[in-house]
């Protein structure tokens, strides 16, 4: 089987690392080889692979970079509609689902020359159910909010490729998150940032404006081996069967829509494939009840973070409880201006070789002001922002080099934000607060390695602080850029200033 596992543009660098570490857990290496493709040299949305069907399962479950994992059904050339209804109209689709099930289909392209990509999806659409209805005698119906199946096709300039969608609802989705709050940062971005950062689970870590917790939560379900997947794999469900005190007690919070699109196609519901889904949940859950012995509490972690919003450290307490986290995180409501590492954070020394890390992702313009910080005083760009970037329809723009009518929004949101920095920029007040929390970096986080990942380019700069490394990033369809700062200790810093010039 061929697969494309779908990433925001600018981690596929660590996609492919984490790929190669899933492929080599043993309960799936035990279910067959998986080929992966070379690692891409320039962004391109995504992996490819080849595996065994039970790839799809373990890509799904484990996966905390990928936003989506597509199964390629066909590949070929094409000039017209006709041909995507012809290639589309000879799968068997029957194979996979019936004509009870509900479906939609989503095109994508990248310097097509169709004139309207509306009309193609509307082809292959027509072909699928034409199909089905010559089959079955009936078709199936269309549900865009929450379909049981997803077909999605991607045109270049030449070629069509037809995938099935085996992950259902975005795999950032993970099912611990409050809904009812802003979440301008996905799930699966924040993983890769963490895997960009080099983050090790002993490192200490901190990001002191947490927002709703998303860095924290993730880092702490690595530390704890819970997968990304493990809400939607019914994972905790199953551990709440044990009669031990370290059993997860879970609270149902993602329904069976949210399951994974896999378990709703025919050749993962024969016995076979069940019982490789079964070693894979079981492997799973052995190692999430171990890991749950050696981290007790939230302490043990070496995890915390503050914000100024009372709200939104109220909701890391609350996500985090969701995310089935032993106790209550340490987060704290303080100022950005006078966040300091926890006492269990700050003890670096004790690891060798492995300094603090701060990573942050702080609220744009003047929500980084200190009146409500985060969810208070909110500008239109940035409630668009939101919007696009938690939206399921939301697609980053190097992903498998897609260019929509979506762009045009997207190029407007970020037209939008960057006239709202330019303005800001010229704010004193907003000036001093970015010298004084470079300052206050400076003082406060001696040894430690600061990653910051914003849409403003200035921001090395406002802080006084040259960065050690850019990288490109899109957080929704904002162009970002991951800063790492190396911060001195006050040592080095006494050193430096008392050598001769």
């Amino acid at each position: 089987m061929r697969f494309f596992v779908v990433c925001p543009g600018g981690l596929e660098t660590v996609l492919a690392i984490e790929l190669r570490q899933i492929a080599e857990r043993p309960e799936v290496k035990a279910q067959g080889a998986w080929v992966i493709d070379p690692t891409p040299t320039s962004p391109t949305g995504g992996v490819g692979l080849a595996g065994p069907l039970s790839a799809a399962m373990a890509l799904n479950l484990h996966s905390r970079i990928a936003s989506r994992v597509l199964l390629q059904m066909a590949e070929t050339t094409y000039r017209q509609e006709e041909d995507l209804y012809r290639l589309a109209h000879g799968l068997a689709w029957e194979e996979w689902f019936s004509h009870t099930q509900t479906l939609r289909v989503d095109v994508t392209a990248h310097r097509s020359p169709l004139k309207s990509l509306n009309f193609a999806t509307l082809k292959i659409k027509d072909a699928i159910v034409d199909r089905l209805r010559e089959v079955s005698g009936d078709r199936p119906s269309i549900d865009t909010a929450f379909p049981d199946v997803r077909v999605q096709a991607h045109l270049t300039a030449t070629h069509v490729s037809i995938y099935l969608d085996t992950s259902g609802e975005a795999l950032f989705k993970r099912g611990w998150r409050d809904e009812k709050g802003d979440a301008p940062l996905k799930e699966n971005l924040a993983a890769g940032i963490l895997a960009l950062t080099g983050w090790q689970p002993k490192q200490p870590l901190f990001d002191p404006m947490c927002g709703s917790g998303t860095f924290l939560i993730e880092a702490a379900q690595i530390v704890m081996g819970i997968p990304s997947g493990a809400i939607r794999a019914g994972l905790y469900d199953e551990a709440g069967k044990e009669s031990t005190p370290t059993r997860l007690a879970y609270r149902p919070l993602v329904t069976s829509v949210h399951g994974f699109g896999f378990l709703r196609l025919k050749p993962f519901t024969v016995g076979a494939e069940q019982k490789k889904w079964q070693a894979q949940k079981d492997a799973v859950l052995a190692e999430i009840l171990e890991r749950r012995k050696a981290f007790p509490d939230a302490q043990s972690l070496r995890i915390s973070g503050s914000d100024i919003n009372e709200k939104l450290v109220s909701m890391t307490k609350s996500n985090w409880q969701r995310a089935q986290l032993p106790g209550l995180p340490v987060v704290r409501q303080v100022d950005a201006l006078a966040a300091k590492p926890s006492m269990i954070a700050s003890d670096a020394s004790s690891e060798p070789g492995l300094p603090g890390l701060a990573l942050l992702n702080p609220p744009y313009g003047q929500r980084l002001g200190m009146k409500g910080g985060r969810g208070d005083d909110r500008d239109p760009a940035q409630d668009r922002y939101d919007d696009e970037g938690y939206g399921e329809d939301n697609v980053d723009p190097y992903s498998h080099n897609i260019e929509t009518g979506r762009q045009s929004a997207k190029r407007s949101s970020r037209e939008s934000l960057k006239r709202l920095q330019a303005e800001e920029e010229i704010d004193p007040t907003f000036l001093e607060f970015m010298k004084q929390f470079g300052q206050h970096l400076k003082d406060a986080f001696g040894g430690w390695h600061v990653f910051i990942l914003t849409a403003d380019m200035a921001l090395p700069g406002q802080l006084r602080i040259k960065e050690s490394r850019r990288t490109p990033l899109f957080n929704g369809p904002l162009e970002c850029r991951l800063f790492r700062f190396e911060m001195r200790s006050k040592a080095e810093r006494l050193e430096s200033s008392s050598k001769p010039i």
